[in-house]
């Protein structure tokens, strides 16, 4: 039986090439740089203390959840900038994490996909969304939640063993390679529809596109 598409898609382009193993061992470290820019646009606060003064400080930014949950209840409206912004945010937030995950070695630019490609439809509140499903969106999707904590703590081990691959033969396992494209596409689908709310279709339990 053919599985039906998911609006939110993800891949990631399999570099069928060696892999740079300098920056691949020191890949923490090197990531340090895009991780402070990606802090400062996707929102929180960060606070520490010395000599008992504190000093807070906090990030614009970040994806906008309360704002488009508000506008699709009472006026069954989603502003385009809005889905555009968290769209282009989420691309960002994934470049780093498949270079973290050591899926490429080309540092993550800012405003170009490169090899990892993230894409959903803009809905049409009126016609695609259900005013009041925002409302129980994030609790519904609790079991996926439960999933994604086994999901996330079983890709770490496999990318701490491709970390060992790509040093000693340059390459990334394909079927490692798969599985953490696979955690990174759930968590991209559940993203969309509990937070970002651009779907009111229920992600399904797969990694497969």
């Amino acid at each position: 039986m053919q599985q039906v598409a998911y609006p939110v898609r993800f891949t990631v382009d399999y570099p069928d090439r060696p892999l740079d193993r300098v920056t691949t061992g020191f890949r923490i470290f090197v990531a340090i740089p895009i991780l402070i820019v990606l802090g400062t646009v996707s929102g929180g606060s960060w606070q520490w203390s010395y000599d008992n003064a504190r000093t807070t400080s906090a990030a614009a930014g970040g994806l906008l959840f309360l704002g488009p949950l508000l506008l699709i209840v009472f006026r069954q409206k989603y502003p385009r900038w809005w889905c555009d912004w968290n769209l282009e945010l989420q691309r960002f937030g994934n470049r780093v994490s498949a270079y973290l995950a050591l899926m490429d070695d080309r540092y993550p630019a800012t405003d170009q996909h490169q090899s990892v490609h993230l894409d959903y439809p803009y809905p049409d509140a009126q016609r695609d969304l259900n005013r009041w499903l925002p409302l129980v969106k994030w609790l519904l999707a609790i079991p996926h939640y439960i999933v994604l904590v086994v999901l996330d703590t079983a890709a770490l081990v496999v990318v701490i063993v491709a970390w060992f691959a790509i040093l000693f033969t340059g390459r990334y396992p394909r079927g490692m390679f798969d599985f953490v494209e696979g955690v990174i596409r759930w968590h991209n689908r559940v993203i969309a529809y509990a937070l970002v709310l651009v779907t009111d279709r229920y992600p399904p339990f797969r990694l497969a596109p």
